[in-house]
């Protein structure tokens, strides 16, 4: 494996943290890459530790970089990682996705936190940002190591997939999907090799007349976002990537990350705004909803202006104690 080392982000470097490339496996074997982001001044003493991914189909270049160099400099350790099959990480094939898997990798990026000799493994939290938001959910329910949550326009993948936006799918609907990718299967299996779906948005923004489309366009598309390793920058999904997800709901047994405390942040005018909604009625105590006035969907993941890092913080400085 072979890392880039020249700083590569899609947000500019501070010079109040360390920062190092770092690898680690999943319990699959799977080679996880990863940014450790560290606060300059340590003082030779154990800190509490948080571990950072998403958004679906981008890489640590981007969001997930961004929140954790930030809380880097509030004194906590960092790591944003590149999920399995996707960015710097290993894994074949290449742009897949697996509820199981990258739930997993959360877990993954806690062990090697709670190894490190300045991480208190007993002070660790995470941070999953859209899809990312979903598994980060599923890994604190089932991982009882992981103190504190904490999603950003949270997608909840397993839902959208097997239900379509705003469960609007038909039954007739979902049978095609699944008929299609079962039989995808079988054309996969005969090359050796996934096909890949259709790009996760167009070459040009000419002829876009879906406001959510739009919408990540001018992140992923557009020098504010675009890095190309990141699927949804520059690629596709495997077109049978949906299979695992449409019959595995990742939120399942959310009420059992209490007494283990949630933080939900969403934008008032996200469309994705009921995924956190349904979340926050679905989740035991304690709990909170926070809804950020005029933003959208993506605003939570660059926007610094209007990401709540200061409340981000005081969470977690409470909860990490």
């Amino acid at each position: 494996m072979t890392l880039t080392q020249e700083w590569d982000k899609t947000f500019p470097q501070s010079n109040k943290v360390d920062h190092q490339k770092v690898t680690f496996k999943n319990r699959y074997g799977i080679t996880l890459a990863a940014d450790l982001y560290l606060p300059k001044h340590r003082d030779n003493q154990k800190l509490a530790a948080i571990a950072v991914s998403g958004p679906f189909g981008a890489v640590k270049e981007q969001s997930s970089g961004l929140y954790a160099q930030t809380m880097a400099e509030q004194g906590f350790v960092t790591l944003a990682f590149d999920p399995s099959y996707t960015g710097e990480s290993g894994g074949e094939p290449r742009n897949l996705a697996s509820p199981e898997i990258n739930t997993e990798d959360f877990s993954a990026a806690v062990d090697y936190l709670g190894l490190l000799p300045y991480v208190d493994r007993q002070r660790i939290g995470i941070i999953g940002v859209c899809g990312f938001g979903g598994m980060a959910l599923n890994a604190t329910a089932v991982d009882k190591r992981i103190k504190a949550v904490v999603t950003a326009s949270l997608y909840d993948m397993s839902r959208v997939m097997a239900k379509g936006y705003y469960d609007s799918m038909t039954l007739a609907q979902r049978t095609q999907a699944l008929e299609a990718m079962s039989q995808q299967r079988w054309v996969d299996a005969e090359k050796g090799a996934p096909q890949p779906g259709p790009r996760n948005l167009p070459e040009s923004k000419e002829g876009i007349d879906n406001p959510v489309v739009s919408m990540y366009f001018d992140y992923y598309r557009t020098p504010r976002g675009f890095h190309p390793r990141s699927v949804n920058s520059n690629g596709a999904w495997n077109a049978t990537t949906p299979l695992s997800f449409m019959n595995m709901p990742l939120l399942t047994y959310i009420k059992e990350i209490s007494p283990r405390p949630i933080l939900l942040i969403a934008g008032d005018k996200a469309h994705s705004l009921y995924f956190s909604e349904d979340a926050y009625k679905a989740a035991g105590e304690p709990k909170e909803l926070l809804i950020i006035k005029d933003a959208i969907h993506t605003d939570l993941y660059d926007r610094v202006d209007i990401i709540p890092f200061a409340k981000i913080t005081d969470f977690f400085t409470k909860n990490l104690k």
